[in-house]
């Protein structure tokens, strides 16, 4: 079963959902699809609420950016990184691999 359907996903806009108990971030660019952990490794902050430029996503409470890729910190005051997971995309169905 699918977690989304890529129409669900504007691009750039990141959505929140839940699965297996854990808060994820799933953001739309271009054509792939990423998945975050929701929670910013900094403070306890929704980073589905941030604005995401190219791989970039910035949490919204302090300005920490997180790679969509990787899930690496870019930028104080973060410093650890936050979980990735695989995503896979079969037409329009996404799902999120935990």
């Amino acid at each position: 079963m699918s977690d989304l359907s890529l129409a669900q996903l504007a691009p750039g806009k990141p959505v929140r959902i839940e699965k297996n108990g854990e808060a994820l971030c799933v953001t739309r660019i271009g054509d792939e699809v990423f998945a975050i952990g929701d929670v910013c490794s900094h403070s306890e902050a929704s980073l589905s609420e941030g604005d995401v430029t190219d791989y970039k996503i910035e949490c919204w409470l302090h300005g920490a950016e997180f790679d969509l890729r990787t899930g690496e910190a870019l930028t104080p005051p973060a410093v650890a990184p936050v979980k990735t997971y695989l995503v896979t995309v079969d037409g329009d169905s996404v799902t999120v691999e935990m």
